[in-house]
């Protein structure tokens, strides 16, 4: 579990905790992932390629979007007076410079040509929330009883359902599901999407792989992050629940509580009394 004090005049606290499993199909873990408390800031990376060294591009990715964050002027930029604007900023330039770091690599190493990662980042500041991604790693908000995905694929089949092509229903039937559209190191440059938006006491966010929404369903994981306000053990349960459904893919998962200041001591002594 990591907790974050994201400066003094912050409105909110966060309690979080991630976890990553290869499934039970895969021979290897490519995906990768990171919470950067200091700076507030949640990275997941599945890496694309399979022996094209899809682990070496999601490592490389989590590491330089982190270690981004960990450098003090830009910490300190992105907590500027709360300014999602300038999180924003700074958390499409750190994914900018994976994306170069990544696809450079990959050119000069012919062993580790076309490689590539998909990745989801949030950036807290304040209340107010900063989003960026690429490929079909995904970000939820958990409000209330209501699970909402934040992120819109960078995949084939979710194109095709944006344009009425097919239904949901359909496109689990196909075998297309992990032709990405976008992803780091697959190209010199890169577009990325980024959103903002005010969170309120008591929402959760989770970030995730493909691993996780594919085996298990929006209403599950809902329910799983609702039933304990302790993010490590959310995690184990939804990798647990994607391994019973077959875990056919790697299995990362990041699950941030939202508090505000004057319960966050309560809950995080709640949650190392249960631990005991």
């Amino acid at each position: 579990m990591v907790w974050y004090d994201k400066a003094m005049k912050s409105k909110m606290r966060i309690i979080a905790d991630g976890q990553t499993d290869k499934g039970m199909k895969r021979p290897k873990n490519e995906d990768n992932f990171v919470v950067e408390l200091g700076a507030g800031v949640f990275v997941v990376a599945d890496g694309v390629g399979g022996s094209a060294c899809g682990e070496v591009a999601s490592k490389m990715a989590v590491d330089i979007i982190g270690g981004y964050f960990r450098n003090v002027d830009n910490a300190n930029s992105a907590q500027h007076d709360g300014q999602a604007t300038s999180a924003s900023s700074e958390i499409t330039m750190a994914i900018k410079q994976a994306n170069d770091h990544i696809y450079n690599t990959a050119k000069d190493d012919p062993k580790l040509s076309g490689m590539a990662t998909t990745v989801v980042a949030a950036a807290l500041c304040g209340d107010r929330l900063s989003i960026a991604h690429a490929g079909d790693s995904r970000l939820y908000l958990i409000r209330g009883n209501t699970i909402e995905q934040l992120t819109d694929d960078h995949s084939l089949v979710a194109e095709q359902i944006r344009k009425g092509m097919m239904t949901k229903e359909e496109a689990h039937e196909v075998g297309m599901r992990n032709v990405i559209t976008q992803s780091l190191g697959f190209t010199p440059d890169i577009d990325v999407d980024v959103e903002e938006m005010t969170v309120y006491d008591g929402d959760a966010l989770l970030l995730c792989s493909d691993g996780l929404y594919t085996m298990v369903p929006d209403t599950a994981i809902l329910h799983t992050v609702r039933s304990s306000v302790d993010p490590k053990r959310v995690c184990e349960r939804l990798v647990y629940l994607a391994n019973k459904k077959g875990g056919r893919d790697n299995i990362t998962v990041i699950v941030a509580y939202i508090y505000k200041k004057k319960i966050f001591s309560f809950i995080y002594d709640f949650i190392k009394w249960i631990r005991r």
